[in-house]
Order: C-alpha cells, then structure tokens, then sequence
C-alpha cells in the first residue's frame, strides 16, 4: 500500500479536517525546535483520540509504512523528525485533563496537555505537576513522557520517569494497552520505565498518569553574580558538597545574560561574568537555615551581587531571563544550534574553558545556559547561516562538545534525548555489544522497525536473531493489568 492509498483509508477514521495532505501545509511539521534538520512529511494526521491513534497505527503496520509521534514540537534533538515516506502522528489535538484526583495526588491527562496548564489548574489546591522544561509554556505531556524531559528543578525533584505511575500505549501494531495505574508501583516488568525516554520509537502514548507534587511551605530565590565563571562553578561544587540540595541551581554567562536582558529586560547585575539562580524550596525553618549558608558560601566565592527575589513576581522575573535564554540568543545571532551533555559538576570549570577555546579555533560563538546542579550542560552554539561554511563549523563545534563530555566522564544527553542529531555519538558511548542489547527491546516491542525509525542508534540495527517481517514480538508476559505479548 503506498500513502496515497493509505490517505484514503485513514480519511474514514479522522475528523474532516484531520488528515493532511497539502504540500504546502505539509512543511508546517517539517522539524521539531531543531531546525537545522528538515524533511517533509509523507503524511500528517491529527487524532483526537487513544482509538484514532491505534487505528492509524495499526493501518500503518499492515502496510510496513513508518510512523512518527510528534506533540507540541519543542524537541531539540530531531526526535520529532518525520518521514518522507511515512505518517506524522500529532497528538497536539488530545489536550485534556481527565481526571484529577488530589487525595490520591494524582492527574491523568491526554498527550497533548501542555505542562504548565496542568499545574496552573492544580495550584490552587497546593499540587503542581514537579517537571518543568524551560518550554514548559507550549510543551505537552506527551513530548516529556517521550524525552523523559527534566527542567531547572529535577536537580531536586528528578525527571519526567520519576513522575509517571500509569499510560494508555499504542504499541506499534496498533494494540492498545494499560499499564500501571494511580498505584506508585505495579507487579511485573517495568515497562513504563522502558517506555518513558523511549523517544517514540515504541509506540505512542495516549494517556499518561502522573504524579502531583504538593506545593512546598516555603519558596526563596536569590540571584548571584560573579566575576568569572570558575567562581561560579566553585560555588556550585560547595553548595553540593555542604551536602545542600536546592530545588534548581541555574547558571548562565555573559554571553546569555546579555541575550535574555536584550529579549527580556530581566536586569540581570550588569558587568556579571556569570550568574547564578539558586532556588530553595521545603519546610520554612529548613529552608531558611540553607538559604544562609548558600548566601554564605556564594559571598565566600567572591560574588560581588546577590539578590534575594522579594516576592513572587521578581522571583519570576530572576527565572524569566533564565527559561528564555534559548530563545533569546536569537536577538544576537541569526542562527544557532542548541547542545546537550553532561559532565561531572567538579569539571565545570575546566569544560567551559575548553568550550571557549573550541569556539574561538573554530571563529564561533558559544553561549552558555546550563542546569549547573546536574552539570547539564546547555551550550548554545551561535553562527550566521548566510555565511559560507559557517554552520559546518557550528556543527563541529556542537559535536565536539559533546565529545569534550564523553572525555571527561560524562553523557551526549541529559534531558533533551538522542533522537537524529546525536545517533552518530552513540557509538562513542557505547559499545557494540551495549548497542545490540538494547536493541533486543526494540526488537522484542517493534520487530518491523517501523515506529520512529533512524533514531537514538547511530546505524540501521535489524533484529538478527529474528530476520523478516510478519514474525511477532517477543513473547514477553506483563503480569497485573495486561498481558502485552
């Protein structure tokens, strides 16, 4: 069956206007926030429903056709990008609240949710939902679930997978089943840890059970400035090392203070090398008593200004300069490319100095926003497209971070996943033997290759030890709620 005969047949389970086919219209989804990775999709369709979705999955399967699940399409990795030759799932149209249940803290929310709505409509009970992507604003639950998304405060309250206890999955032959539920744990495989961070390339997810997070007793935000960035990082290392762990510990230099003050007017200290956001959250008396001791500790690392966020509007001010630094760099470069790595936190220091000599031998420059708690790096890498060879040299410089991350003990990834742009870094993370065991999961759950296929692994990976098509899964068993396979 090719697309045009596939269109025809999906018209019937779609609403009117759920199928789109216009070239034009087409280009819409042609990336996700990473745009320097472009294709057209075959065909996009907009479900509004768990059923809908398994019934395109499903069409798609008989056929062999591929297919890709996209939601509000902030990814920064490519995770999102389609197929010319297969169908665009977007669940951005499934954007409901089903159930919110406060006793039990707990959510159950369609795909399509946007993070933040979910915790403006709990906040006022004393519950938000803990995730909080700097995109937070436009995106969707669903995308979170797929990335196993972080945000300025998992340093505290971790990822997306720590805060999922339920889903509603299409599998890729289209079966719909349930796993976990409002209960912290269930009994057998843990497969919504394999499917949380999975990157859609094993199934879609079409409800999603999530935790609710009570809100604290006490919030103080304060803002550091410093004079270079080592200073910085030294502060960072001696919070941790007090063995004090804030809600988020954010830095950004000078490069992407001068971006978020040009997009946001947040009136970040001027002349500051680098800055520190430092949020403390938890009972008021525990609060209080870390709260001085991190003071403490930036003073005696030389910070020439610190603030203190007074009320809840100038705390929001201190992290609306950090939650659009991405954005803002473009007020100061026509395009750029955002990375992700991780390093150990004591290396901080000497990663971003090796950063800097990198952009300066390849006549680029790099700003630097990152969750400096986790050592989750943010580098932003800035170029202008319009000049002959300068985005190759923004790509090496890109890779090459991340290959600076690998070297010193770190990872190509910390919360914005693998997807397109950093497969050819897997191979110098993993070994091939590391590689094709995962795989086997793959394998066992896509046996036809056909959910997001060409991402996370960095060649085309056939499941030898069941070649062809038509064989089945795995017949793996799930105790509790259903039996999957």
């Amino acid at each position: 069956m090719d697309l045009s005969a596939l269109a025809d047949r999906l018209t019937g389970i779609l609403p009117a206007d759920g199928l789109i086919t216009d070239p034009v219209q087409l280009r819409t989804y042609e990336c996700d926030g990473l745009a320097q990775y472009t294709v057209t999709p075959g065909l996009v369709v907009l479900p509004e429903s768990t059923e809908q979705v398994a019934a395109c999955v499903r069409m798609c399967a008989r056929a062999g056709i591929p297919f890709v699940a996209r939601g509000s399409g902030t990814g920064l990795s490519g995770g999102a990008l389609p197929r010319a030759d297969g169908v665009l799932i977007v669940t951005s149209r499934m954007r409901t609240v089903r159930e919110v249940d406060l006793p039990a803290q707990r959510a159950v929310v369609d795909p399509g949710v946007i993070n933040l709505q979910l915790s403006r409509q709990t906040l006022p009970d004393g519950y938000y939902f803990a995730p909080d992507p700097s995109s937070q604003l436009v995106c969707s639950i669903g995308g979170n679930v797929a990335e196993n998304s972080g945000g300025a405060h998992c340093l505290k309250y971790g990822f997306t997978a720590g805060h999922i206890t339920g889903m509603t999955w299409v599998a890729p032959d289209g079966a719909v089943h349930r796993l976990g539920g409002k209960a912290p744990d269930s009994p057998g495989y843990d497969l919504l840890g394999v499917l949380v961070g999975s990157e859609g390339t094993l199934g879609i997810a079409t409800e999603v059970t999530v935790k609710l997070t009570r809100s604290p007793q006490a919030v103080r935000t304060l803002l550091a400035a410093f004079s270079s960035i080592e200073a910085a990082g030294d502060a960072v290392s001696d919070v941790i090392g007090a063995g004090v762990v804030p809600a988020a510990i954010e830095m950004m230099d000078a490069l992407a203070i001068s971006a978020a003050e040009a997009a946001t007017h947040c009136n970040y200290p001027a002349g500051a090398a680098a800055v520190l956001i430092v949020e403390l959250d938890g009972p008021a008396p525990q609060v209080e008593a870390e709260f001085a001791d991190i003071e403490r500790m930036c003073h005696s690392r030389g910070a020439f200004e610190i603030r203190i966020a007074a009320d809840d509007a100038e705390r929001a001010l201190f992290w609306k300069g950090r939650k659009s630094a991405f954005a803002a760099v473009g007020r100061i470069s026509p395009d750029y490319i955002v990375q992700d790595g991780v390093i150990p936190r004591s290396k901080l220091a000497e990663v971003l100095a090796q950063i800097d000599d990198l952009a300066r031998a390849h006549d680029v420059r790099v700003a630097n926003v990152f969750h400096a708690g986790d050592g989750n790096l943010h580098p932003l890498v800035l170029f202008d497209g319009a000049i002959e060879g300068a985005a190759e040299r923004a790509e090496d410089v890109a890779g090459k971070i991340l290959e600076l991350c690998l070297a010193h003990g770190g990872s190509i990834t910390g919360e914005h996943g693998v997807g397109s742009d950093k497969a050819p870094f897997m191979a110098q993370m993993f070994t091939a033997d590391d590689l094709d065991t995962m795989q086997l999961v793959r394998c066992a759950l896509d046996p036809d290759g056909i959910a997001n296929p060409g991402k996370i692994f960095p060649t085309p990976r056939l499941c030898g030890e069941r070649p062809g098509r038509g064989q089945g899964p795995h017949p793996l068993v799930v105790s509790g709620e259903a039996e999957l396979f």
